[in-house]
């Protein structure tokens, strides 16, 4: 909790130095429409593992939470036509802590997170909006063959933290605003270090927020029709996965260490962005993943990868693709399928999730983190990628 105090210290500390000089603030665009706000909400955790269900040191069901986060943010006027197509937005970043009440198996995880918060409906003096989340967290108590076993749903000190909800925003003054609403939280490292079973959690939530400025004229501008585009992608990407052999008879630090495997290959995809704000299309990728049918020895109480063939490990999916474009970053949801696997046991549905994020330094180059996931809450492995795009109307 030292760190918390300490972070939260810092952030409150650069908020307010950026506010002292207000001429300043008013010449900076950077900072003009900044705000600072406080969160709490108090909620329920899926049952989605043993270790949730109560087997735990407690031997109690590990079903409710609650968590505080403070959020810088900024307020977007219409500057840029995206601004205005998204109903003036404002984003920025957080910094949550999240409580369990079982810090021994768990610890009190925080998170450092940037978010995204768009109005569905805007008024005069409130707004209903949707919001997306996404960042790191650090400070689980996490799974440890001997001293904390039972904690098969973090394998890390570090996972990602991934959340979308709702919520409803009033202006109880020119710069005090109260915002209620309720979001769907998913914390996991994208089984980069096995037992990763994962936690989620849904709650509602009240937060109040300040803003350093009076309530923004946003500026209106003539939308141009749009002109469909079109774009091939290709693009590569790496990562890992880390396998647990409980059978092995080797130092049990050993055996949870586990072997960890590379994953990459390639994507190749057809999008047409139909609107600003949205892109429809289909995609391919094939694959490596060196974890499919692997097989390990023990040598000096270690664990040696015995090799297999290489087409054992390929693989081949297909995909219908959606993005919500937000200026050059992108959301991507990708329902996918297994076409080319080798038949082997123990093997994940042919069905799985693609979701990630994607940016675009240029117009032709982009970077990218996709998680592949399937059954929607286990993860499978992360892609790590870079691409090139080539566009046409």
């Amino acid at each position: 909790m030292k760190n918390l105090y300490l972070l939260l210290f810092l952030l409150i500390t650069f908020v307010s130095n950026a506010q002292i000089d207000s001429s300043k603030v008013q010449k900076s665009r950077k900072w003009k429409n900044s705000s600072l706000q406080g969160m709490y909400q108090k909620g329920y955790v899926f049952p989605t593992n043993d270790f949730l269900k109560g087997t735990n040191d407690e031997a109690a069901v590990i079903n409710a939470f609650q968590a505080f986060s403070i959020k810088f943010s900024t307020q977007s006027t219409g500057d840029k036509l995206w601004e205005q197509l998204y109903k003036y937005p404002n984003w920025g970043i957080g910094l949550y802590v999240a409580d369990f009440y079982d810090p021994e198996d768990i610890g009190y995880p925080i998170a450092l997170y940037g978010f995204f918060n768009s109005p569905f409906i805007r008024w005069k003096k409130s707004s209903f909006n949707y919001e997306i989340g996404f960042g790191a967290t650090f400070n689980w108590k996490s799974y440890n063959p001997v001293t904390n076993q039972y904690n098969i749903a973090i394998g890390a000190g570090e996972s990602f933290l991934i959340d979308a909800g709702l919520n409803y925003e009033y202006l109880l003054s020119k710069r005090i605003a109260i915002v209620a609403g309720f979001s769907l939280t998913h914390f996991s490292n994208g089984a980069l270090k096995k037992p990763n079973f994962g936690i989620n959690i849904i709650a509602p939530k009240i937060s109040i927020r300040y803003n350093f400025y009076n309530p923004p004229d946003f500026q209106k501008q003539e939308v141009p029709k749009y002109i469909k585009e079109n774009e091939w992608l290709i693009s590569a990407f790496g990562g890992a996965k880390n396998v647990i052999y409980d059978s092995v008879s080797v130092n049990i630090k050993e055996k949870y260490e586990g072997v960890f495997f590379p994953v990459f290959g390639l994507s190749t995809a057809y999008n047409r962005q139909i609107s600003y704000k949205s892109k429809i299309g289909f995609g391919m990728t094939f694959s490596y993943d060196g974890s499919v049918n692997a097989q390990v020895a023990v040598d000096n109480n270690e664990l040696v990868e015995v090799k297999v063939p290489f087409g054992d490990k390929l693989q081949v999916s297909i995909y219908p693709s959606f993005e919500l474009v937000v200026n050059k970053l992108s959301l991507i949801l990708q329902p996918a399928f297994y076409i080319y696997r080798k038949d082997l046991k123990n093997q994940s549905p042919v069905f799985h999730q693609r979701i990630g994020l994607k940016y675009h330094f240029s117009d032709y180059f982009f970077a990218g983190i996709t998680l592949r996931d399937y059954a929607f809450h286990v993860s499978d492995f992360i892609e790590w990628n870079v691409g090139y795009r080539i566009k046409w109307k």
